[in-house]
């Protein structure tokens, strides 16, 4: 190919060969799926201590052996490993929920985990207003507080006679010659306004809370004069009905003046005559001149105005004289709103929100986007005590979230702070579902219209939207007890099906989703010997399919614990994994074994069973930390289980002679070496060498290793710089294995002799990578000779 310069010159290129290498794979990742009182449904959730698993999961209960799952969790993460937990789903699970303000009704409701939330049911959802982040009893009797900015301040008005009807209604006051605010020179006359956004009443008072909206400039007023006609006939005292020479251009609401009669309103309009809202004083004679004017007003003005208690522009006083709806009144007292506002609790007593967090107002989001009122403070109450043992225990707030859809946060920009989104994201224990200002008997408007004295629209002022020029509707102060959460069944209970397990394992079973190492069985599960091998026949598949990580397997649990004779429970052993009514499936992507640990629940104060199953794995964790994935799991060495204080069942020679041809690997308790596992052999139904667990681990690293630096090559050309290049990557890594006493030899076959035309021109690729792995020991033998005194070791041994 010609160089691509059209002119003299140097071009430089760079050829890169270093792309791509090999790696040790180190992950040791374990899976198990079962029921948890707590945590989100269907998704896997990485665990890497015991603490993980209490705070996403809850603690082990006595409840249908759950401890067993909970338990077999923790054996394994003793080890180091990381472990990914699913929390099954059943038909009776359901999130604790509130429908509505104290009422105690609740919905029917199941949200599985947060994709579930955002994909099905995070809009305004008319089921429920509040609901616990995930499914159980743990969360019903949580109260949620509630306070947004209704009200400024609570105005005590000596008239009971002050109705509900009054919501909505502006109210005012005047003021003279006050200042405008601290340290100013500048006064005002004028009104203080605001609007009336509840009303309570006894016998001797009423009580208005009230938002206090703007300042109010009257202004000048001025009168018109419109027409100056004359009567046309003679009215006496008390007349309402004037006849005049001309109406033209006269309308209700104008003022009649004629001689001593000053300004009287006119209510109506003929073509010859108006009428008066009142009688005139003294006689108007025929011919008599007259005026007519019509009002105007300069100067008048309102300006938006915030609450401030220190502030006497911004509130109103004990001793005022007020206009409610056109009535004139006298405040008795006038007190703060919120610092009277209040969360009583059953158990936990009374709690002021002034000593949880400040008042919410506007935030700066929707005061830049010209809008008002859209803060709100939210907390979470345990008032039984079932979540941390503390009746009334405060467990989270959230303060100066936004009902504004798009409301962002001025001090973390871009997080949201919209109050669904929010909780969505960072509450431990809640999700946000309906739109609670779509009930208007709850909600009230905290704004008029522009210019005049009428309440805003309370759908137009809705939650959930843009807070460009909304100025949002209020709730007040409320609570939300959640209540319908349900666990597995009735009364707590923790008891699952066997189909509801194997599909929490199902979540484990593509390899490109998701990363595992081992697929632990944890309690065998079922009602009997066949829904267990159905659980481990299930495991094992998934293993085969992926081909990249190990099933661990034990026993049926009935079939060994509580069985005090031996042989009983080697026949139930080898029934459940070889028996003649069916048996397990061969693969080498499986280990089996015989035991049953007794162990300390410290949380429930009892010794238990586990299976061993979790150690079995928690072994090959521990051999790929202190050693490598190609050392056996097995033995003195390695081999020792954790927290195990005696076992089921304990084989001897004889019985670990019956289990280990039918690929069972023992586990014993030695006298002062502990409890251990006897053997390394997989789930492999022939002789091969991938019947030892050793071998198919030194395999399952090769080949995740060598398969990422096999990604790299995809899309290059298949010559031999490709082929030569990717040789050089993998015989250091093999000879690394080799030093590190995996593999006896190795043989990499990348070349034309299995790169063949027919091969290139299908676009493949081909390495062939020959391995003699090395093996571990399982059997010695000892052999001691005794010879005569005189006899010569060189002539008995045959040796020189």
């Amino acid at each position: 190919m010609a160089t691509p310069q059209l002119s003299p010159g140097v071009l430089i290129r760079e050829v890169d060969l270093t792309v791509g290498r090999a790696d040790n794979v180190l992950d040791n990742i374990g899976a198990i799926a079962g029921p948890f009182p707590i945590g989100p449904v269907e998704e896997p959730i990485d665990i890497f201590t015991e603490n993980d698993l209490i705070n996403v999961f809850g603690k082990p209960l006595n409840t249908d052996a759950q401890y067993e799952y909970w338990m077999s969790a923790s054996s394994y993460l003793s080890y180091g490993g990381v472990l990914k937990v699913v929390r099954v789903n059943n038909a009776e699970l359901a999130n604790a929920n509130a429908l509505t303000v104290g009422t105690g009704s609740t919905a029917d409701l199941l949200i599985k985990n947060f994709d579930d939330y955002e994909l099905n049911v995070s809009d305004d959802d008319p089921e429920y207003i509040f609901a616990a982040k995930n499914p159980g009893t743990w969360a019903n009797g949580l109260v949620v507080a509630f306070i947004d900015d209704k009200a400024d301040q609570i105005l005590k008005i000596n008239d009971p006679g002050v109705t509900s009807s009054a919501i909505g209604d502006a109210i005012s006051v005047s003021v003279s010659n006050i200042k405008v605010s601290a340290g100013s020179t500048s006064v005002f006359t004028g009104e203080v306004k605001g609007i009336i956004t509840g009303v309570r009443t006894d016998a001797a008072a009423s009580y208005l809370d009230v938002k206090i909206t703007h300042l109010v400039d009257p202004g000048t007023t001025q009168y018109n004069t419109i027409l100056s006609p004359t009567a046309s006939s003679t009215a006496g005292a008390g007349a309402t009905t004037i006849y005049l020479s001309s109406t033209t251009g006269v309308q209700t609401g104008d003022l009649f003046t004629s001689g001593s009669n000053n300004r009287i309103n006119i209510v109506g309009v003929a073509s010859t005559a108006i009428t008066l809202g009142t009688g005139i004083g003294s006689t108007i004679t025929s011919g008599a001149s007259a005026t007519v004017e019509r009002t105007s007003v300069v100067g008048y003005s309102e300006t938006s105005i915030e609450y401030g208690q220190k502030s006497r522009l911004a509130s109103f006083k004990a001793a005022d004289t007020i206009t409610v709806a056109g009535i004139t009144t006298t405040v008795s007292t006038a007190n703060d709103w919120y610092n009277e506002q209040y969360i009583q609790l059953v158990n936990g007593g009374r709690v002021y929100w002034n000593s949880i967090a400040p008042k919410p107002v506007t935030t700066q989001y929707a005061l830049q986007s010209n809008g008002k009122n859209d803060a709100i403070n939210i907390a979470v109450f345990d008032d039984l005590g079932t979540v941390t043992g503390i009746k009334g225990n405060l467990l989270e707030k959230h303060v100066g979230l936004s009902k504004a859809s798009d409301a962002i946060s001025s001090t973390n920009s871009p997080q949201k702070i919209w109050w669904k989104a929010y909780l969505a994201q960072y509450s431990k224990y809640l999700y946000g579902g309906d739109n609670p200002s779509g009930n208007e008997s709850l909600v009230v408007a905290t704004g008029f219209e522009t210019g005049t004295d009428t309440a805003l629209d309370l759908t137009d002022e809705q939650w959930n939207a843009p807070a460009q020029g909304r100025t949002f509707t209020a709730l007040g102060s409320k609570l939300y007890t959640l209540g319908g959460g349900n666990d597995y069944g009735a009364d707590g209970s923790m008891s699952v099906e066997v189909g509801d397990v194997i599909n929490g394992y199902a979540l484990f079973s593509n390899r490109d989703e998701i990363q595992v190492d081992y697929l632990i069985q944890g309690p065998s599960g079922g009602n009997d010997i066949y829904e267990a091998q159905a659980k481990a026949s299930y495991l094992i598949s998934v293993a085969n399919q992926r081909k990249d990580c190990i099933a661990v397997i034990s026993p049926h649990r009935s079939g060994v614990v509580d069985i005090t004779n031996p042989d009983t429970q080697t026949d139930n052993i080898i029934e459940f994994f070889s028996g003649v009514n069916g048996s397990l499936p061969s693969s080498s992507y499986a280990v089996f074994d015989s035991g049953y640990k007794y162990t300390y629940d410290r949380f429930n104060n009892k010794f238990r069973y586990i299976p061993c199953n979790p150690d079995v794995a928690g072994l090959m964790v521990r051999t790929s930390i202190v050693a490598y994935p190609w050392f056996s799991p097995a033995g003195q060495q390695r081999g020792i289980l954790n927290n195990a204080i005696k076992l089921a069942y304990n084989p001897n020679k004889a019985q670990r002679d019956q289990l280990y041809p039918l690929r069972v690997n023992a586990i014993v308790n030695q006298p002062g070496i502990g409890v251990l596992l006897f053997g390394d052999k997989t789930a492999l139904g022939y002789a091969s060498a991938f019947d030892r667990i050793n071998v198919r681990r030194l395999f399952l690293t090769v080949e995740q290793a060598l398969e990422k630096t096999a990604q790299a090559q995809l899309f290059e050309l298949n010559d031999e710089l490709t082929r030569a290049n990717f040789v050089n990557i993998v015989e250091p890594y093999l000879r690394d294995i080799q030093a590190k006493r995996g593999v006896y030899d190795f043989l990499v076959v990348c070349d034309a002799s299995n790169n063949t035309p027919e091969v290139i021109d299908n676009n493949e690729f081909r390495a062939d990578i020959y391995l003699k792995p090395t093996k571990s020991i399982n059997y010695v033998t000892l052999t001691f000779i005794a010879t005569r005194t005189g006899v010569s070791f060189e002539e008995v041994a045959g040796r020189v």
